[in-house]
């Protein structure tokens, strides 16, 4: 496990935004939402994704970003196109860009080839921030080498569960990706709960990925409810109006506010007392239950709630 100092960003919501679209862009940055990622991969055909790396450039040196995070999905590292998206994207936007999304990431070295093109990238341009990085677990060969994926360099920020390939990856029915299939419960219960698993032990952040029906407001909570209860911080959104769900589902409600800083402040008064058992609203408080709730107080105090 890697210990380091990563940079706190709030992922509730990643909007997925064609990099090729200027009217896309343009919108998406004048949005309340945490995190914008501007895509080259899928969004983008083949002829339109040199071009949209200009695009993307503009997009970050004159748009209004606000507090916003600025992402960049490159293509694949197997793809033709990665290195020269990388190294146009972050000479051209420099600064303004904070993160790089790594798809179809089927080892850590894929992870260390682009932490290695970063670092010297940000040496030769004398950048003044370290770019983030975080990569989409979506083959089934990086995720029986999540664990080292997870700790393979101190800029890996996060990871997401694309079960969009991932499902292609697995052979899985495509009934079952767009949840009309047969299987009784989540199908991807074991995968969410690996990739979060190891996010978790090495102090980085799990998302999960794209739920495509936007027209779907109720599956789309579901799914977004399904990913927070197994520790998820954030989840996908591939159309603006996903967008509020996420970001409503991700922040903990007044209710759990209230509740985690009365169970602390119950806890800190009997402590600086002497007192060996701590009880609030008749039930018995132990270390634990202040682990969860200091969780709740910490994500609270970043939302400004």
């Amino acid at each position: 496990m890697l210990k380091t100092d990563r940079p706190f960003r709030l992922r509730r919501c990643q909007l997925a935004v064609p990099g090729s679209s200027e009217k896309m862009m343009k919108k998406a940055s004048g949005l309340d939402v945490d995190y914008v990622f501007l895509d080259l991969e899928d969004a983008v055909t083949p002829e339109e994704k040199k071009p949209a790396r200009e695009k993307i450039v503009e997009a970050l040196n004159t748009l209004d970003w606000g507090d916003t995070t600025r992402c960049v999905r490159v293509n694949d590292p197997a793809s033709g196109y990665c290195y020269g998206d990388i190294i146009d994207i972050v000479a051209g936007a420099r600064e303004r860009l904070d993160v790089i999304m790594v798809p179809k990431v089927m080892g850590p070295a894929d992870v260390l080839f682009v932490d290695k093109l970063l670092t010297q990238l940000e040496i030769d341009l004398g950048l003044t921030k370290s770019i983030g990085l975080e990569c989409l677990i979506e083959e089934v060969e990086a995720l029986v080498q999540v664990d080292e994926i997870a700790s393979s360099t101190p800029r890996l920020e996060a990871m997401i569960f694309g079960m969009g390939d991932y499902s292609a990856s697995q052979g899985i029915p495509f009934a079952e990706l767009a949840g009309d299939g047969d299987y009784p419960a989540d199908i991807w219960h074991y995968q969410r709960q690996r990739i979060i698993v190891a996010c978790r032990a090495n102090h980085i952040d799990a998302v999960d990925g794209p739920y495509p029906d936007f027209n779907d407001p109720d599956g789309y909570r579901r799914e977004c409810r399904r990913a927070l209860l197994l520790g998820a911080t954030g989840k996908w959104a591939i159309h603006p109006n996903q967008v509020a769900a996420a970001q409503d589902i991700f922040s903990p409600s007044a209710e759990e506010i209230e509740q985690a800083r009365a169970i602390k402040a119950a806890y800190d008064d009997a402590t600086a007392r002497g007192l060996g058992a701590v009880t609030y609203e008749g039930k018995m408080i132990d270390v634990a239950l202040i682990r969860m709730a200091q969780n709740v107080i910490d994500r609270a105090d970043v939302i400004g709630a």
